[in-house]
């Protein structure tokens, strides 16, 4: 059964969806079988995998609502065991839609529990805010991944996703995880990104990733090629520090079996 990571935080602009698209892309590369759910009306996640969501009439929305199996949404990648089940349009309206939907929280959790044994991890790009949708990503979800990125605005509201994430514990799913924070967009010239790595300790004393993602241009570039950094630069530093990320994913993945 597949491990469920949801990639968390409600600011916008952290790196979030680089960090879904190019973790699920090195996954793959290192032979795990991966789905990406796009759960962000933005649908970057999906573009960013060369589908072009305005086009489609079917996505994650129509899982949310029951119209449609997952199986029947999910679209290949390019890269082997990489896949994805994108975002369209109508996920604009589902944080409205949903609110009357029975078991509103549990909808994405029902829907992914017929391809859970197809693949060996599934990742959930949440929306920047703390909504229905990112509520469904968080009960889905088995573990939970912080992009922070490296300035000092971005530990504003870190503290409240916190609490949410406290909240989904105490009453729908006690073993939630939080697997770690992710250190992003990190410029080891200023002062500040080291400041900000201090006070992130803070938060998360055990669980900060080894592997911190850089400012990178050729990470900037890949999305509109349609490409993971995997594909687009591999040889880039971006490329690099997603490519440790994945391997550090899987070691704990791995210790957990043991």
């Amino acid at each position: 059964m597949a491990e469920i990571i949801s990639i968390v935080n409600q600011k916008g602009g952290v790196g979030k969806t680089t960090t879904a698209v190019n973790l699920g892309a090195y996954l793959a590369e290192h032979g795990k079988f991966v789905l990406l759910v796009d759960l962000d009306p933005q649908a970057n996640a999906s573009s960013g995998l060369g589908v072009n969501y305005t086009d489609l009439d079917k996505g994650i929305y129509q899982a949310l609502i029951g119209t449609h199996l997952v199986r029947e949404i999910v679209m290949p990648t390019g890269i082997h065991g990489y896949r994805v089940a994108p975002a369209t349009p109508s996920l604009a309206g589902a944080n409205i839609e949903l609110v009357d939907i029975a078991r509103r929280e549990f909808r994405l959790s029902d829907a992914l529990l017929e391809v859970k044994a197809d693949y060996d991890i599934i990742l959930i790009d949440c929306p920047p805010s703390l909504g229905i949708l990112t509520i469904n990503g968080l009960v889905a979800a088995d573990h939970i991944l912080i992009p922070v990125q490296a300035e000092y605005y971005a530990l504003e509201g870190l503290s409240q996703l916190i609490n949410t994430i406290g909240l989904v514990r105490d009453n729908i799913k006690p073993e939630l995880n939080i697997l770690g924070a992710i250190i992003t967009m990190f410029d080891k010239r200023t002062k500040l990104s080291g400041q900000v790595m201090e006070e992130l300790y803070k938060y998360f004393p055990d669980k900060i990733f080894r592997s911190i993602v850089p400012r990178n241009v050729r990470l900037s570039e890949a999305p509109s090629h349609g490409m993971p950094i995997s594909k687009y630069d591999p040889s880039s530093k971006g490329a690099k520090a997603y490519s440790k990320l994945a391997r550090e994913v899987i070691e704990i993945f791995l210790q957990k079996e043991i």
